[in-house]
């Protein structure tokens, strides 16, 4: 075998269609983008387009809402206990929110923590958080750890006074 007999397999390279080449070839005047409009031009965005008339998305009502949540750091005991396997978490020490982040394994050192139950946790710790589910809290305290719930900050709002106070 030379390399000028090399060849594709039949089918492996499709030829292009030629468009606008006369209307005996079957593809030619408007090279299949049938008559005029925006449609037969090119960058065509007419989703919900319904000719200047409101669109039915605007005309039907709007009903419930979207209940925005405080974000909140999210931490697993199987988490906890991959990082004191690896030697990443000191459990003889208190651990905190901010040991955590320092350690990467939370996001926002400024959002509260939630210790959730999924895992198994074989050391005893004491840990400092916001929040705790059952099973969490059940296993933390199964190996004579200690589980220590911190109130979270309340930022109040500042509003103007009302008029009646300005009187």
């Amino acid at each position: 075998m030379q390399l000028n007999e090399l060849r594709d397999n039949p089918g492996a390279r499709k030829s292009r269609k030629r468009v606008g080449r006369g209307i005996g070839s079957g593809k030619g005047k408007t090279a299949g983008h049938g008559h005029k409009g925006q449609k037969a031009r090119t960058g065509v965005a007419i989703k919900g387009f319904e000719g200047g008339q409101m669109p039915l998305q605007r005309r039907l009502p709007k009903r419930g809402f979207v209940h925005a949540k405080d974000p909140v750091n999210m931490l697993n005991l199987i988490d906890l206990q991959r990082a004191a396997e690896r030697k990443v978490l000191d459990t003889s020490k208190p651990v905190n929110v901010e040991t955590l982040f320092a350690l990467g394994l939370i996001k926002n050192a400024q959002w509260p923590l939630r210790i959730l139950g999924k895992g198994v946790f074989k050391e005893k710790i004491q840990i400092v958080a916001h929040y705790f589910s059952a099973g969490a809290l059940q296993a933390i305290e199964k190996l004579g750890g200690t589980a220590v719930l911190v109130e979270k900050k309340v930022v109040e709002k500042k509003t103007a006074p009302s008029k009646t106070e300005t009187i």
